[in-house]
């Protein structure tokens, strides 16, 4: 059974409970003994806040953001006395652990003590964890402890399956974008290339847990060698400090921090605002609040500008596959532009996580990111992934971070259509073609192209390859440590990596990157404030519905709509998620780059879908 970062709802449930009894934050009692706050880390940890916003606090989900902020309020609350961790089933990428993992290590400077409780864990989630000075176990739990694997999902035996075949031309020897769709396995460059990336990636990991632990690197290699462990295995092989239930991790710190200390589990949260339902005008009363907070602003600002999930052309919206959101060009352009003209905004971060896109809509934000670079401060933070499109947008920053696992670079593109004449052959169907103009079927989906239309497309996808490496080498410049070919070609790197090779400019988060964009626009104190910002309930009412971006019809036509509303072959990976949800999401997100195929002319996208466990 895979375990990336699987923990027993029952027993974290346990914990939860016995951590405070309380499920608000009336309940605390703060009194003179002081707090100890508990902080459960579950599920997906997002990146920007949703879209929609009533005022109310999202119950239990956090931003990555607001979670780092927490925990620096509690490293600064003079009631705290103490910090545990649990951990209930997260979804967390590398880097955004990496950055959990300095906000821990930070607390390390207060006089806090912190603690992480785990019932079952893997690299990931042991990697974060181990990030705390003391780390409890379930008595009997298991950490799988056993190394890095990785895998990349290959679809063209689905493909042939059901007659499609994809036609790609990669511009770049390491571009291997395409290959999902048109290979079973990887090519010889993709090899190598996923070669230099997990074995960065399983240094660094080896490299901080051992650094936390306070082991010496090889001796943990050699443990990870004779892993997975039982509980008593691990305390033993020095992984874990105590074994404890959830009750018995109360009874400690109740002995250590007085009896009568508060366990407050919603710390740091807003107060979620009490209505009087007896009075008609209550509710109107808080939402006329919210939606004068944006316009009351004035303080000196740094904005944060989010580039999250597949970079499409228009809106940024759901996408087909209800498996995230989108970046939107249209939107991220009118966000930039408005940072720009807004007087209370001083610099602007650009976070980035996403594997790239449309070509085109990278470059109209690269553009738009460009503009606002000519009048105030840009600093771009890299999360988990800023890859092809994700790099195009940031390579014009002044300044970009990475965090030191996050894949970027990715410098190529694809072009290429989906070829569906096999799957109709199949159902009996036929159709007659009717031409004027040389290159009227170009993207005809009943035929590869020939030699001469391939020339063609060949000839559109190396002028955007041109576009985008005249972008990067515009923006980088001296920076880089060798010729951009040598870097480009589609070559993924890690942060570290990149900064290496001079892609990046510095290793850091998401906090260190709007503290130094404060510091160039010479701020002391600032506010950080998002741009375009979450949408309150009468603005979302009254917008009315915003026209939705053309949509594919040859991936509709061919996949179907389900009970759903979507294709049956999607509701089926979706169906596999409780039992293998990693290979799940990686399936969806190259159906998600295949169906952006036949709606983009040009894509820079990463190379497939990298799992990591």
């Amino acid at each position: 059974m895979w375990r990336w970062m699987a923990v027993s709802w029952t027993l974290v449930a346990a914990v939860g409970a016995a951590l405070g009894q309380a499920q608000s934050r009336p309940a605390v009692d703060e009194t003179d003994a002081g707090v100890i706050a508990v902080f459960q880390i579950s599920g997906t940890l997002r990146e920007a806040p949703p879209a929609f916003d009533l005022g109310f606090a999202e119950e239990n989900r956090p931003t990555l953001y607001e979670l780092v902020e927490k925990l620096r309020k509690a490293g600064k609350d003079e009631r705290v006395k103490a910090i545990v961790l649990t951990f209930d089933d997260p979804e967390i990428g590398l880097g955004q652990i990496q950055e959990l993992r300095e906000a821990i290590r930070a607390l390390r400077g207060s006089d806090k003590d912190v603690y992480s409780w785990i019932e079952q864990a893997g690299m990931g989630l042991y990697l974060l964890a181990s990030a705390a000075p003391r780390v409890f176990m379930a008595p009997v739990g298991e950490l799988d402890l056993t190394g890095l694997h990785t895998e990349q999902t290959y679809l063209k035996g689905l493909l042939d399956k059901i007659g499609l075949e994809a036609d790609i031309e990669h511009i770049g020897d390491y571009k291997s974008a395409g290959e999902p769709f048109t290979r079973t396995g990887p090519s010889e460059q993709a090899l190598e290339m996923l070669g230099w990336l997990t074995n960065d990636i399983f240094e660094q990991m080896l490299e901080a847990m051992a650094e936390s632990r306070g082991m010496a690197r090889d001796d943990l290699r050699a443990i990870i060698d004779r892993g997975p462990f039982t509980a008593q295995e691990a305390m033993k092989e020095g992984l874990v400090d105590e074994l404890l239930y959830p009750g018995e991790v109360v009874e400690l710190l109740r002995r250590r921090y007085g009896k009568d200390v508060a366990f407050d589990r919603a710390y740091g949260e807003k107060q979620t605002p009490e209505i009087d339902l007896s009075s008609p005008f209550a509710l109107f009363k808080i939402l006329g609040e919210a939606m004068g907070k944006a316009k009351g602003r004035k303080k000196p600002s740094v904005a944060v500008v989010y580039v999250d999930g597949m970079i499409v052309e228009g809106e940024t919206e759901d996408d087909l596959f209800g498996d995230g959101g989108t970046a939107g060009s249209t939107t991220l352009r009118r966000a930039l532009d408005e940072a720009r003209e807004a007087d209370h905004v001083k610099a602007v971060v650009l976070r980035v996580d996403s594997p790239g896109g449309s070509a085109l809509a990278s470059d109209i934000i690269w553009n738009a990111a460009e503009s606002l670079k000519g009048v105030k401060p840009l600093v771009v933070s890299m999360g988990n992934v800023a890859a092809s499109g994700g790099y195009f947008v940031s390579a014009g920053a002044g300044t970009i971070y990475a965090d030191p696992a996050c894949m970027t670079g990715s410098i190529g593109v694809i072009t290429g259509k989906l070829v569906t004449r096999g799957l109709w052959d199949w159902l009996g169907v036929s159709f007659h073609e009717h031409s004027i103009g040389r290159n009227a079927d170009l993207y005809s989906t009943n035929r590869r192209f020939d030699e001469r239309q391939r020339a063609i497309v060949r000839g559109q996808a190396e002028e955007m390859y041109r576009v985008f490496t005249s972008r990067v080498q515009a923006g980088r410049g001296e920076r880089l440590k060798k010729d951009l070919a040598q870097l480009a070609g589609g070559r993924v790197f890690t942060g570290r990596q990149a900064l290496e090779l001079g892609l990046v400019d510095r290793l850091g988060g998401l906090h260190d990157a709007i503290a130094d964009a404060a510091g160039q626009a010479g701020l002391t104190t600032w506010d950080v404030v998002l741009m375009p910002e979450p949408r309150n309930i009468l603005e979302y009412l009254f917008a009315g519905r915003r026209e939705k971006q053309k949509e594919t019809p040859s991936l509709r036509q061919i996949l179907g709509r389900g009970a759903s509303g979507r294709p049956p072959l999607l509701e089926a990976v979706n169906a596999l998620r409780p039992v293998d949800p990693a290979r799940a999401r990686a399936i969806l997100t190259a159906l998600r780059q295949l169906e952006m195929l036949g709606r983009e002319g040009t894509l820079a996208v990463m190379p497939g879908a990298l799992l990591v466990r």
